[in-house]
């Protein structure tokens, strides 16, 4: 059996939307965690603490889903790498470990919920323009 670069290409999109979902599935907890950060900064007491920390723990839960999700995407573009020039695969991975780690250690500062956010808006981004790129090869 040979090498079908289309189903490569197909295998790469999905994990690529898996990525996507868990992405912004962390995206959503983490616009919910600095609304509630903000409450807590003006005035915010035990209870807006307790669901602020709830918010960045479902956050801390999507990333590291996100993160396993990034790391099946790239393991899916570096199939398809040789075949389709111009994919930019080296330093994918990288970012998202150095991204996730730094977010799971700051995670409760507020300006790192904003940093996080940015990241994973980013990531969406990057994301979405490599998997639009695979659905385009397979025209």
């Amino acid at each position: 059996m040979g090498y079908d670069l289309n189903k490569e290409i197909k295998e790469a999109i999905n994990a690529g939307e898996n990525a996507l979902r868990s992405l912004k599935e962390a995206q959503k907890y983490l616009n919910s965690a600095g609304n509630w950060g903000l409450v807590d900064i003006f005035g915010g007491g035990f209870f807006t603490d307790m669901i602020k920390h709830s918010k960045i723990n479902n956050a801390r839960q999507c990333m590291e889903a996100a993160r396993q999700d990034l790391r099946s995407f790239q393991r899916e573009l570096n199939d398809i790498d040789e075949y389709i020039p111009n994919i930019d695969v080296g330093d994918f991975l990288t970012f998202a470990d150095f991204f996730f780690d730094g977010f799971l250690a700051d995670v409760f500062v507020q300006s790192k919920i904003s940093d996080a956010k940015r990241n994973v808006e980013d990531a969406i981004f990057r994301v979405q323009n490599l998997v639009s790129r695979l659905r385009q090869e397979l025209r």
